[in-house]
């Protein structure tokens, strides 16, 4: 007897190999990929303006990163201490508002340069509710009081929309870029359950209208909550997935979108960073020198067989 719904996935038609530059967009569902993509040293830059929710906002940060479309001065506001962009996360804010300027150019232009090789952007949607400010749609609130702000869901057609636009700007910088859409199995209880569940269906479907030959969607969602379908699956703030939850969806991804010739080289390199963050238990100077060196050796036989490694930096 089966106790358990097992989520069928549909495979990537080229998968994603181990040298493949990645954009990761989205929820801090992509944070949790992110990680271990990184961990297993893939090149994927991982939200370059911040956790982004809904599909407006991550699709201005798209135009921006694909037009390399900098911010102004004039574009950023001062609240709570600190100056502060509605299309970034509150991590690039700072007190100075020349350093938050150029933590943000910084990062569009860095993640510009990496979409011109990057062969696969995943976009992980979390909710389908936006906040507009003064009529714009913003991707982050940043504390200012929700009097300022005006709340809405998107229909289905909205959402859909703005998905293709994102598609088309990806395409805009290579025709060969696949874009892998998943909704976040994170629940979004602030506004209640049924909210919830009606935001996570506009972006579902939302997503199956799309039905382009490039893009695919990962049922992250679907696994979380039909496969796994128990609270002991989720942390203790019954919202987020534990991390045995993340574990086993980045197992199914692993399955579905990444070539299984990558795995032996993912299993090498995820035994190396977990190496490479081991805090040594000493502090004798001979024992750290040795520990280092042996470290540097082991890295640079793991990038002879792998030379689009980056070099080693600690």
């Amino acid at each position: 007897m089966d106790f358990r719904t097992t989520i069928k996935t549909d495979n990537l038609s080229e998968p994603i190999k181990h040298s493949d530059k990645l954009m990761l967009i989205g929820s801090c569902f992509t944070t949790n990929i992110g990680e271990r993509l990184r961990d297993a040293m893939m090149a994927a830059m991982v939200n370059p303006l911040g956790t982004l929710y809904n599909p407006m906002s991550i699709a201005r940060a798209v135009e921006r990163m694909v037009k390399c479309s900098l911010v102004q001065a004039d574009e950023l506001f001062y609240a709570n201490g600190v100056w502060n962009s509605f299309d970034f996360h509150s991590a690039f804010s700072s007190a100075d508002k020349d350093v938050a300027l150029c933590r943000m150019n910084e990062s569009i232009t860095a993640a510009h340069e990496h979409l011109k090789e990057c062969k696969y952007v995943i976009i992980t949607l979390g909710t389908a509710i936006v906040y507009r400010h003064e009529g714009r749609v913003v991707g982050n609130c940043h504390k200012l009081p929700a009097a300022q702000f005006t709340r809405r869901m998107l229909t289905a057609r909205e959402a859909e929309e703005a998905l293709r636009q994102i598609v088309a700007l990806l395409g805009e910088v290579s025709s060969k870029i696949q874009v892998i859409f998943t909704v976040s199995p994170i629940r979004h209880i602030a506004d209640g359950l049924a909210a919830n569940s009606l935001s996570k269906a506009t972006l579902r479907v939302a997503i199956s209208e799309l039905e382009m030959s490039n893009v695919l969607y990962f049922p992250s969602y679907e696994i979380m909550l039909d496969d796994l379908r128990d609270y002991r699956f989720y942390a203790p703030d019954m919202v987020h997935p534990s991390e045995v939850a993340v574990e086993y969806i980045w197992e199914q991804f692993r399955a579905a979108c990444i070539d299984p010739g990558a795995l032996s080289a993912i299993a090498r390199c995820e035994r190396m960073t977990k190496w490479l963050r081991h805090r040594p238990m000493t502090d004798n100077a001979e024992a750290l020198a040795r520990l280092n060196s042996d470290r540097r050796a082991a890295y640079a036989k793991l990038r002879a067989d792998y030379p689009y490694l980056p070099e080693l930096t600690t």
